[in-house]
């Protein structure tokens, strides 16, 4: 199994960034196999949708509006409403998996990995690609 830890800034806004381009980069010349990423944090997940067309920012504002970020959760500590950043990961997986065909990610024409992150007390994260060869 081939492994790397990438380090991450999200910021300090709710955001979707974009890792399609670090994950192919992670596969070429490997290939058929099975990619994975995941984001061993309690506050963010992993998605595989469109971007640049808004849809990316949509699934953020979509969230906000299952998860609010309000005084209504019983995990209390860090900024108002973060006890929403701990339900993302119900919602959001926290990893996905992606075949590889001959070095190259298995993804339709517009899909993308992004990491979901809605969780402003933690501007940075850490994503953990892995390759099986298959």
């Amino acid at each position: 199994m081939k492994t790397e830890l990438l380090v991450v800034r999200t910021g300090s806004s709710r955001s979707a960034t974009d890792l399609t381009a670090e994950a192919s980069a992670f596969v070429r010349g490997e290939g058929d196999g099975l990619f994975n990423v995941f984001v061993p944090h309690a506050t963010a997940g992993v998605a595989i949708i469109e971007t640049g067309a808004g849809s990316d920012h949509d699934l953020i504002d979509i969230l906000e509006d299952l998860v609010p970020h309000e005084d209504r959760y019983r995990h209390r500590h860090g900024s108002f409403g973060h006890g929403a950043d701990h339900v993302l990961p119900g919602i959001v997986s926290p990893s996905t998996a992606v075949p590889v065909i001959a070095g190259r990610l298995g993804l339709g024409t517009w899909q993308s990995i992004v990491l979901i992150d809605t969780n402003v007390d933690n501007p940075e994260r850490r994503v953990r690609f892995t390759f099986i060869p298959g």
